[in-house]
């Protein structure tokens, strides 16, 4: 059985939720990770390329195209031809519910999965179909799982199978960076300390304002920003000399930055963007042994905040103040033992593992004779 998966996110843009999960799944079944249509001048085509391990990514080449339906069509031909080559059966995986369409393109999957990371109807430039688009997903998912208890808590009623799955940890890649001795990066090398650091993409989600006052107000401490920059314009960012842009890096590169931080931060603006988001990259830092500071981000206050395991700040101001504690906190051997026992709780292997087990029930009640035997285990 194969996962086909629709996704608004490229696979190989910042690597988070999709890639940990689905890279699990392909242990187990074959990924076929569908990405959104890319334009050129020649003929429709669709490239199917290496994503990892088991992993195909499929991204539809079409000639320019302005009408939306007419794109849906050139990519559900593409994918029908496709389809023909294919004959296994196959789960359904939405991370986008823009291309619930593109299902006539296949049979109908045993399973359909809508993984809801982020509350896409609140960000910048979303397609106006998307509420109506995800309606019909919850109508015809098998099972919802969500990418923070807030965001569960805001659709639950919407599906009477859904549960919550939040950001979690790839615990030995970033923990690498607690013992990390390779050499600085070359970028990061001449920062001075203090430095303050954040990765993560750049976007309408980062509150620049709080970033100018704080580095207005701390001239002494250096922010780092890594990260692409998208949905904004560059020039809106703020441009001072102690504020560090180093652009984009890769998964594999991030432990070697983190570990050359004193605080890493997340410094989101509190609009409906941020509403139900649940920011993978605070287990990341914590895993790093990185104190943490936090707008009142809710699926970071609740458990973060609640246990004392990041510090929460609304402003410039408070930031400045939670900064100065915790530039002290990495030696704090109560809150680095109160960090570790909170990390031994959460891993993407365990967040997959409770998810193929839902997935194993629908596959059970829907064919039991057929599946009973096939049922996967971790």
């Amino acid at each position: 059985m194969n996962i086909i998966c629709f996704s608004h996110l490229r696979w190989e843009f910042v690597y988070q939720r999709p890639q940990h999960l689905l890279s699990r799944a392909a242990e187990l079944f074959p990924v076929f990770f569908i990405e959104e249509p890319m334009f050129h001048d020649g003929a429709d085509w669709l490239e199917i390329k290496p994503g990892g391990p088991g992993v195909q990514v499929m991204v539809p080449r079409l000639s320019h195209r302005q009408d939306d339906s007419e794109i849906t069509e050139a990519v559900t031909r593409l994918l029908e031809a496709w389809d023909q080559t294919n004959n296994d059966s196959h789960i359904a995986w939405f991370y986008t519910p823009m291309a619930v369409p593109l299902l006539d393109a296949f049979a109908q999957p045993e399973v359909i999965v809508y993984d809801c990371m982020d509350e896409l109807s609140a960000f910048k430039n979303a397609p106006v179909q998307l509420v109506e688009n995800e309606k019909r997903l919850l109508e015809i998912a098998d099972v919802v799982f969500t990418g923070g208890q807030s965001l569960f808590e805001a659709k639950r009623n919407l599906h009477n199978n859904i549960h919550p799955f939040p950001s979690s940890i790839d615990r030995h890649h970033f923990g690498s960076a607690r013992t990390y001795d390779g050499p600085e990066p070359a970028d990061q090398l001449a920062i001075p300390h203090p430095r303050i650091g954040f990765f993560g993409v750049i976007d309408e989600r980062l509150d620049i304002e709080l970033l100018r006052e704080l580095a207005e107000k701390r001239p002494d401490w250096h922010l780092v920003l890594i990260g692409p920059v998208v949905k904004i314009d560059e020039a809106s960012l703020p441009r001072l000399a102690n504020i560090h842009y180093l652009g984009g890096k890769t998964y594999p590169e991030l432990p070697a930055y983190l570990s050359g931080w004193d605080v890493a931060i997340i410094p989101f603006a509190i609009n409906e963007s941020t509403r139900f988001i649940s920011p993978t990259k605070t287990p990341e830092y914590l895993a790093g042994g990185k104190p943490v500071v936090s707008t009142p981000i809710r699926d970071v206050v609740d458990p973060y905040g609640e246990m004392g395991l990041v510090q929460i700040a609304p402003d410039a101001a408070g930031f400045s103040v939670a900064i100065e504690k915790a530039l002290n906190q990495k030696n704090d051997q109560a809150w680095v033992s109160s960090v570790n026992r909170f990390l031994d709780t959460i891993s993407w292997d365990k967040t997959w593992s409770g998810m193929l087990n839902q997935i194993n029930n629908k596959l059970e009640i829907k064919s039991p004779k057929t599946f009973k035997k096939q049922q996967i285990h971790v």
